[in-house]
């Protein structure tokens, strides 16, 4: 199944904001020997919003970032800031958190915060401070003068997201920052996130969780060979696929094999899952239902991984 969803004007999470910056791909393609591994990828990352980046390994979501972020050159295609080009300039001020950490392992953890945060234009006094309340948010100020190399993996990752937040970023594009962390530092990182985007910063993120992609993001793009195969509200991406509904009887419900218009999922006994062609269709099948003793009758939202495997399979 392939589908293309656009996104409307506003969604259960509330409409888009208006008063922020826009990052888009448009026709974004890259190769590397002759094998194209992103090919005419486009999207948009909405201020204020939240989007995810979804796809197995391999399907062309970091190289995707590295060209946004421009670390790789495209083959073909635009990055666009504003609905002009993006400048290096434009770039310097995103949050940027690569697939391949940057930080220095024998560095203590608040100088080389501060020491980037400087190399983003703000003072040293700033920066530290700024620094000091990411890693309190974190749970890690006291660790503030450890060297990076004697914290874990999931602390080591705390602060290359604190690095990424520190100088207030136009804009953030993260790969795969929920990686290695715990549900506390998840938690802390989400409340982050949603402060940005409160704010009018577009976010763009990658992330194998499902589950948390779900309950984060406005909008979704999922990858697949290098390809956009849908993007959209999780919502809009559900309602694109077959609506599937759950019927409970008290009797057995074989008999749903006869009605008109009623494509059968699977039928087990008093329950069935069923596919409507029509109104038409719903009528005769809840008319039958009555006569049978209808303990339930609902459509069934299906789960975001479900969505995924249907999309790339």
């Amino acid at each position: 199944m392939s589908t293309a969803v656009t996104p409307g004007a506003g969604t259960a999470r509330g409409r888009p904001r208006t008063d922020g910056h826009v990052l888009e791909a448009r026709g974004l393609s890259r190769s590397f020997g002759g094998r194209t591994v992103v090919d005419d990828v486009s999207f948009t990352v909405a201020p204020g919003r939240m989007t995810g980046f979804v796809g197995a390994n391999g399907a062309g979501k970091t190289t995707t970032m590295r060209m946004l972020m421009g670390v790789l050159r495209a083959s073909s295609g635009q990055v666009l800031w504003d609905g002009r080009l993006i400048t290096a300039a434009d770039r310097a001020g995103f949050g940027y958190m690569p697939e391949e950490r940057g930080l220095y392992p024998k560095q203590g953890v608040l100088d080389q915060l501060g020491y980037l945060g400087r190399l983003h234009g703000m003072s040293r006094r700033d920066a530290l401070a700024e620094a000091a309340r990411l890693l309190e948010r974190f749970g890690l100020a006291g660790r503030a003068k450890d060297r990076l190399e004697s914290l874990s993996l999931g602390n080591q990752q705390k602060v290359q997201v604190a690095a990424a937040l520190l100088h207030g970023p136009a804009a953030l594009v993260l790969d795969e920052p929920f990686s290695g962390l715990d549900p506390v530092a998840v938690d802390a990182m989400v409340e982050l996130l949603r402060e940005r985007t409160a704010r009018g910063v577009p976010v763009l993120f990658s992330s194998h969780q499902l589950e948390l992609v779900d309950r984060l993001c406005d909008t979704l793009v999922v990858l697949s060979g290098g390809r956009v195969l849908a993007a959209g509200t999780a919502d809009e991406l559900r309602r694109a696929g077959p609506r599937r509904h759950r019927l409970h009887c008290e009797q057995d419900t074989g008999w749903v094999r006869d009605v008109p218009g009623v494509r059968v999922v699977d039928v087990d006994g008093p329950a069935a899952v069923l596919e409507l062609e029509d109104r038409a269709a719903r009528a005769r099948l809840l008319e039958q239902a009555v006569r049978h003793g209808l303990v339930e009758f609902a459509e069934i939202v299906p789960a975001l991984t479900a969505v995924y495997r249907e999309v790339t399979r």
